[in-house]
C-alpha cells in the first residue's frame, strides 16, 4: 500500500474501554500515529476485561487487544509536574486529542479547551461521552447498556412479550466511536482550509439515535411509534427470519416480483393470488399467516439449499450464522478482513484482529503492529515529545 489517508496525523488518545479506543483504532487503520496516554500501573480498564482470566491478569485482556493494535502506550500521571510537561509538549505537536472523561474532568485538571488552544491552536480536540458536555445530563455516568435503554432501541428489540432486550453487542459504544472518527477526519479537512483546530463534542445518546433510521423517523414524520417485531422487518413482508429443515434463514422479499418468485420456488404459488397477500400493505397486515405458510414450505429443505436457490433467482436470502461461523466465511478471507499479528504477551501465539471493511486502492487496512504492553513506549516519551513539537511547529508555520 502506497501510504494511507491519515499518514502523518498525530493522535493523543486518553480514552478507555471501547468508544474512544474504537475511534482511535479507526484513525490508526487510516494511517494516524496514535499514542495512548495511560495511568501509571493501571492503564486502560479494558486491559483487565475479556473472557480469558490469565490475559486479564497480565493487562492484555481480549477487550483491549481487539481495539488497540498499531498504537503506542505511554504511562503519564497528569497530576505529576514532569509528566504534565511531557503531555503538554505532546499536545503542542498533536493533530488530535481524544478523550472520554465525564464532562469537565480535563477542565478541572487545568487542561480545558482554552488551555489546549493556548498550547496548540491547530488541535482537533474531541470528547466522547454518554450525553455530551452540555445539557442537564452532561455529567451523568453512562455505559453502553444505559444508552441502549435511553435511546429506545431496547424497547423495539425482541417480541411484544420479551421486549425490552439488550442488543447483543455494545452498539452505542461503537456508534459513538465511529461518529467521532468521522467528525475528526472532517475537522482535519476543515483545518487544512482555515488553519485552525476545532472542539468536537460527541454524544453517544445522540449518535446512537441518529443511526436508528426509520425507528425514529417514522415517529417524527408520521407519529407512528415503532413496536418490537422480533426477527421481522417492519417495512415489508415477507421479510425476516424463517425456519427451514435444519435452521433459520433470513429472507428479504421486499419487492413484489421477489415475493412472487419466492412463492413459486418454495412450491406455494397460490399465495400470490391470496387476497391477504396480494400487495405490500396487506402482506404486512397478515404477516403471521403468511409466515406460517412459508415456514411450512421452507421446512422441507436445508437452509443452505434455499440460500443458493433463492439468491440465484434474485431473492435475497442467507443463513443465520453464529459469530464463529461468520468469521469463517470465504468472503471475509478474500477481502483480508481479519489480520494476523504477533501476540504482545504470548510469543507462542498469534493475535487475530479485524479491519474496517474498506479496501483502499484495492488493499485492506491492517494494523502495522500488535497492541502495546502498558508503558511499552515509555522510553520514547522525550523523543516523541520533541519530534511532535517540531513537526507541529513546522506545520503551523507553513499554514
Amino acid at each position: 500500500m502506497h501510504g494511507r489517508p491519515l499518514d502523518g496525523i498525530r493522535v493523543l488518545d486518553l480514552t478507555n474501554v471501547l468508544a474512544g479506543p474504537y475511534c482511535s483504532y479507526q484513525l490508526m487503520l487510516l494511517g494516524a500515529e496514535v499514542v495512548k496516554i495511560e495511568r501509571p500501573g493501571q492503564g486502560d480498564l479494558a486491559r483487565s476485561l475479556g473472557p480469558d482470566a490469565a490475559l486479564n491478569r497480565d493487562g492484555i485482556g481480549a477487550s483491549f487487544l481487539a481495539q488497540n493494535a498499531g498504537k503506542k502506550s505511554l504511562e503519564l500521571d497528569l497530576k505529576d509536574t514532569a509528566d504534565r510537561a511531557v503531555f503538554e509538549d505532546l499536545v503542542a505537536g498533536a493533530d488530535v486529542l481524544l478523550e472520554n472523561f465525564r464532562a469537565g474532568v480535563l477542565t478541572r485538571m487545568g487542561l480545558g479547551p482554552e488551555r489546549l488552544r493556548e498550547l496548540n491552536e491547530r488541535l482537533v480536540y474531541c470528547s466522547i461521552s454518554g450525553f455530551g458536555h452540555t445539557g442537564p445530563m452532561s455529567e451523568a455516568p453512562a455505559y453502553d447498556q444505559i444508552i441502549q435503554g435511553l435511546t429506545g432501541m431496547m424497547s423495539i428489540t425482541g417480541t411484544q412479550e420479551t421486549a425490552p432486550q439488550r442488543i447483543g453487542f455494545p452498539v452505542c459504544d461503537t456508534t459513538g466511536g465511529l461518529m467521532a472518527a468521522l467528525t475528526i477526519t472532517s475537522a482535519l479537512l476543515q483545518r487544512e482550509r482555515t488553519g485552525r483546530g476545532s472542539r468536537l463534542d460527541v454524544s453517544m445518546l445522540e449518535a446512537s439515535m441518529s443511526t436508528m433510521g426509520w425507528a425514529v423517523s417514522n415517529y417524527l414524520v408520521s407519529g407512528v411509534p415503532p413496536q418490537p417485531l422480533s426477527d421481522q422487518n417492519p417495512t415489508a413482508a415477507p421479510s425476516g427470519t424463517f425456519q427451514t429443515l435444519d435452521g433459520p434463514l433470513n429472507i428479504a422479499a421486499n419487492q413484489q416480483r421477489q415475493f412472487e418468485t419466492l412463492c413459486r420456488l418454495v412450491g406455494a404459488p397460490h399465495l400470490v393470488s391470496d387476497p391477504r397477500f396480494a400487495e405490500r400493505e396487506s402482506r404486512k397486515n397478515h404477516r403471521g399467516e403468511l409466515n406460517a405458510a412459508l415456514n411450512a414450505a421452507l421446512s422441507r429443505r436445508p437452509a443452505a439449499d434455499w440460500e443458493r436457490e433463492l439468491n440465484a433467482a434474485g431473492v435475497p436470502a442467507a443463513r443465520v450464522l453464529t459469530v464463529p461461523q461468520a468469521l469463517e466465511q470465504p468472503q471475509l478471507r478474500h477481502r483480508g478482513f481479519v489480520g494476523t499479528l504477533p501476540h504482545p504477551g504470548r510469543p507462542e501465539r498469534t493475535l487475530q484482529v479485524v479491519g474496517n471493511g474498506v479496501l483502499f486502492d484495492g488493499e485492506a487496512f491492517t494494523p502495522p503492529s500488535p497492541p502495546p504492553l502498558l508503558g511499552e513506549h515509555n522510553d520514547e516519551r522525550a523523543e516523541l515529545a520533541r519530534t511532535w513539537a517540531t513537526a507541529g511547529a513546522e506545520e503551523a508555520a507553513a499554514s
